[in-house]
């Protein structure tokens, strides 16, 4: 069985590393270099970095810190933010980075995602997803440039078949963001992730709302995702990731103790 990962995450603004709640209101956490040391230093298994306006900005991400971040850790990272073309994503590797992630450049163009996989491998091509549950209809839907609220906008794709259309064209590994429980920390929606899970084949990373080190646990032992996102509590050393990964050990989750 292969290990759990426990994956922090930072959303990128301007050269800085922002947090929001449900993806609005972020605040300014620190700088990206200290942040992604300290988390490989603690034991993360994997850091991913969001440039959040790239997209919705028409721009690549600001690959000036790519390469300062590879020469601080030894562990994988992932860069997403605006990557459009094979050419974007080849910088970004360039630099140091193990993997990109797309979201809404796929959404506007799904075929970049076999070429992205064809030319890279389907290792370190990465489907972000960023899905809202609609009360009233009671179905997922998923979002397009989330990262500037006065631009996000509900696409046609309801999550369920999106996640299935990104893996015939060549996903490896697919973060579902969850929206409506982004930054409050009350939980991983288990119900969303047991229904992707079912249709998800490639590894399945759950991201937006873990407040506790048992929502971790829920996510690996109910939900049988691959990793653990979360941003927040990290940022906030509201949770450390040591202790969290030994907790999990203890609980039988198969994990990378450091």
């Amino acid at each position: 069985m292969l290990a759990k990962r426990i994956i922090p995450c930072l959303d990128v603004r301007d050269g800085q590393v922002v947090k929001g709640v449900r993806f609005r209101n972020h605040e300014i956490i620190g700088d990206i270099v200290p942040l992604a040391k300290r988390y490989a230093e603690e034991g993360a298994d994997e850091l991913v970095f969001y440039d959040i306006t790239a997209s919705s900005d028409g721009r690549v991400v600001d690959k000036s810190w790519v390469s300062r971040v590879a020469e601080v850790i030894d562990i994988p990272f992932c860069v997403a933010g605006g990557i459009k073309s094979l050419e974007d994503a080849a910088k970004i590797l360039s630099f140091g980075a193990d993997k990109i992630s797309i979201n809404s450049p796929a959404l506007a163009d799904p075929t970049l995602i076999t070429r992205l996989a064809d030319r890279f491998g389907v290792q370190c091509i990465v489907v972000g997803i960023d899905t809202w549950y609609d009360a009233e209809t009671g179905k997922y839907h998923v979002n397009q440039y989330t990262g500037d609220e006065s631009r996000t906008r509900v696409t046609q794709w309801e999550t369920l078949d999106w996640v299935q259309e990104v893996q015939k064209r060549g996903a490896g590994e697919i973060v579902l963001n969850m929206m409506n429980q982004d930054g409050v920390r009350n939980g991983y929606d288990l119900d969303q992730l047991k229904k992707v899970r079912e249709v998800c084949h490639v590894p399945l990373i759950a991201s937006g709302g873990a407040g506790t080190m048992e929502h971790f646990l829920e996510a690996f032992r109910d939900a049988d995702v691959d990793g653990a996102l979360a941003a927040s509590v990290f940022h906030k050393q509201i949770i450390n990731i040591g202790e969290l990964k030994t907790y999990l050990a203890t609980q039988g989750v198969e994990i990378r103790i450091c």
